[in-house]
């Protein structure tokens, strides 16, 4: 246990930096000196009359030779303090500060000041313990109780400083509870750099070069000091320590804020809540982070939210992201995540993005085995429905919808864009493909919108693919249609009694197709099982495949045609015809979400080595290549959508009578969308039980509007009149 020791007024004041790291013929203040800036006309010391009065207003300096002033310096400003070291102070008039309804005099009064550097017109009140921080101008800093800095700061970058052991270094151990995918952070870090990082743990070389590579970003020398960018108000908080805070930041009573970085701006504030404790973490441009919250080892991208008693440890949460009233543990979030409800949990997981968890949520927390190195993979869209209980370890296609239940083993759910049930009356798992397409056309029409609508970011590191229809997405899309050729055939040989032994892969797929092509009425009558979809021996029985199976392929018609429209009209002078030229290679089948943006696997590998081979050697270069690919990514996008239409039309080039009938096709598919959102929003006006809330029609009118004043209807029919214009321009493009 440590102790209280006594000191001499000289190691009480001169020993913050240990004089074994201060290069020869440097001071303490070496790097200090560096970070500070020096205002017009310099230094100088105070005059004697000014001294006067400060003495005479109960301010006392253990050395008045070390207090640094301006020419705009006003002394009758200051009362009641006590300066320690070596402190500078800007410009100090008579005037005043408002933010809100907070208005303080410029000026320091009963604060105790300890080597510090104070910006322009300031007001400083109630600060018990200031020390070794840098003030920018214009801030307001009012009843705090500590707020300091030490000399092996690192504002929450997982790095070591010079001298220390190992075992100091900050790591954020993501994806499980074992740390075997742990990651340093840093002060710029993405989704995509922790993915990147955490996901490829058996390659050595880039392991060694990504540690190598953080350790070099931040400098490892001691003695920096905390920095309080312009225009900061913190007022009424308890300990603030090793903690940088950007510009514009508003931080009102917090209660411990610890070994942090907060990212702030005047276009992007970020603001600190009531009785907040961050630890160990970086926070995000644009951040609202109040009402109890608790974030230790820690990374929040720009624009997101912790509100009301949020618990997140060893976590990272992806830009655009709100997490409330629950518990979130040892995950990898990427962008668009939305978590509300008290009695949620989300443990050791990797949810790629626009997610959603509902209450009384369990991801991960009911472990399979004696050990904690499981998990739990989400492609992008998971939704899990109220009090889901799903265990480790768990894998699950994009916009899989669960409806509750307690799901008593590991799940491989394979089909995208699916229901999943827990059947406890059958004992068995339903599941249902093509669920959001044939049923909930409102809400997965609506996603593309909501998440566009809430990117609010004016600083984009992080690149996001928010378009649902996209290749991770389809190539789901085409694998879950091979899987149901391959188990309606399996179930169409098993009511004939013929044994499917006897058929290859290949051949049991060309049946399914035929049938699945087929009359609806016969594959309606089969009973269609999934296979390695669930650890257990119950049947996982698959509902309405026919319907599903041509869903699907709208959706690869939909996914075709509107990249190419959206292609063309980028790109003008370009035919169908010219472009289909260039898309004669096979498709790739493997892309990687990195932390929401989308990148074929060739690129992610060579990008792996190009980072092991010493090309790429500071996370800056990295995001470059991921800005670089990102810029490609429309064209690799349409050639993956191109090639995705040949699949389906079984052609290895696209003809212009092709074209011609995807066109027709997608005409068709748009009426289709623009009806469905009207109908499957007309449900929830239909609902008697909705209804029966309200004493009449009026009452209901007056609450939600009619479906014809809807925004979204009405946006959607509006956009489809003009895609269909769009479409039938498209024919000339050919």
């Amino acid at each position: 246990m440590e102790k209280v020791t006594v000191l001499t007024p000289e190691q009480l004041f001169d020993s913050w930096m240990d004089p074994e790291f201060i290069p020869p013929g440097k001071d303490k203040y070496y790097i200090r000196n560096r970070q500070v800036r020096t205002p017009k006309g310099g230094w100088r010391h105070l005059r004697s009359d000014e001294i006067e009065i400060l003495v005479l207003n109960n301010n006392n300096a253990l050395s008045w030779d070390k207090i640094w002033v301006t020419d705009g310096f006003e002394p009758r400003m200051l009362h009641n303090n006590r300066f320690y070291g070596t402190v500078r102070i800007g410009r100090v008039s008579n005037n005043g500060l408002q933010y809100h309804d907070l208005r303080l005099p410029i000026g320091i009064t009963n604060s105790s000041i300890h080597s510090c550097d104070i910006g322009d017109d300031c007001a400083i009140h109630d600060v018990h313990y200031l020390s070794h921080y840098i003030i920018g101008d214009r801030c307001m800093l009012f009843n705090i109780h500590e707020m300091a800095t030490t000399d092996h700061s690192k504002f929450g970058n997982g790095i070591i400083k010079d001298g220390e052991d190992e075992k100091v270094r900050v790591k954020l151990q993501i994806m499980n509870e074992s740390g075997s995918r742990e990651v340093y952070p840093f002060d710029g870090m993405i989704p995509a750099d922790a993915y990147l990082w955490a996901r490829y743990i058996d390659d050595r070389g880039l392991q060694d070069r990504l540690a190598e590579i953080t350790q070099a970003s931040v400098d490892s020398r001691r003695g920096y000091y905390g920095t309080v960018g312009e225009s900061c108000v913190i007022k009424t908080s308890e300990i603030i320590k090793d903690t940088k805070i950007g510009p514009f930041c508003y931080i009102k009573g917090a209660s411990k804020l610890k070994n942090i970085t907060i990212n702030s701006s005047e276009k992007e504030p970020t603001q600190i809540g009531e009785n907040v404790v961050l630890v160990n973490g970086i926070v995000g441009l644009g951040c609202r982070i109040f009402y109890g919250c608790t974030a230790v080892k820690f990374i929040v991208g720009n624009n997101s939210n912790l509100k009301y008693g949020a618990r997140v440890i060893d976590s990272i949460l992806g830009d655009n992201s709100t997490i409330s009233c629950c518990e979130v543990l040892n995950n990898l979030i990427f962008p668009a995540h939305e978590q509300h409800h008290n009695n949620s949990f989300l443990i050791a997981s990797v949810f790629q993005g626009q997610t959603n968890m509902a209450a009384g949520v369990n991801i991960g927390s009911n472990h399979n085995s004696r050990s904690n190195d499981n998990e739990i993979v989400a492609g992008r869209g998971f939704w899990p429905g109220l009090c889901s209980s799903v265990k480790h370890s768990s894998v699950f296609a994009c916009y899989t919808l669960l409806s509750k239940g307690a799901y008593p083993a590991e799940l491989n759910i394979r089909l995208p864009f699916c229901l999943v049930s827990n059947n406890e009356k059958k004992g068995e798992l339903d599941v249902l493909p093509a669920f959001w397409w044939l049923h909930n056309m409102y809400a997965l029409s609506r996603n593309d919108w909501k998440y566009m609508n809430r990117d609010n970011r004016i600083t984009k590191v992080q690149n996001i693919e928010f378009d649902t229809f996209a290749p991770d997405s389809m190539e789901q899309v085409i694998r879950g249609r091979g899987l149901l050729e391959l188990w309606t055939a399996k179930a169409w040989y098993a009511k004939e009694n013929n044994p499917i032994e006897d058929y290859t892969e290949e051949q049991l797929r060309a049946k399914g197709r035929e049938l699945l092509e087929g009359d609806s009425a016969i594959v309606d009558s089969l009973e269609i099982l999934g296979e390695g979809m669930e650890k257990s021996k119950r049947r996982v029985r698959i509902h309405k495949v026919h319907a599903s199976y041509h869903a699907y392929g709208d959706m690869i018609i939909h996914y075709a045609v509107q990249n190419a429209l959206r292609y063309l009209e980028d790109n003008p002078g370009e035919t169908l015809t010219s472009i289909s030229a260039q898309f004669r290679n096979s498709r790739q089948r493997e892309w990687v979400n990195m932390g929401g943006q989308l990148m074929m696997s060739t690129d992610v590998d060579r990008l792996r080595f190009d980072i092991r081979e010493g090309r790429l050697t500071s996370w800056k270069d990295i995001h470059k290549r991921y800005n670089d690919i990102w810029r490609r990514y429309p064209l690799d996008k349409f050639r993956h959508a191109y090639l995705s239409l040949c699949s389906l039309l079984g052609v290895d080039r696209i003809s212009a009578s092709d074209w011609q009938r995807s066109i027709d096709e997608e005409i068709r598919i748009r009426k289709f969308i623009s009806s469905e959102v009207r109908r499957t929003r007309q449900k929830d006006y239909d609902n008697p039980f909705r209804r029966a809330t309200y004493r009449n029609e009026e009452e209901m009118t007056a609450a939600i509007g009619t479906l014809d004043e809807n925004s979204f209807v009405k946006q959607t029919e509006e956009s489809t009149a003009i895609a269909l214009e769009r479409l039938e321009n498209l024919r000339t493009m050919i």
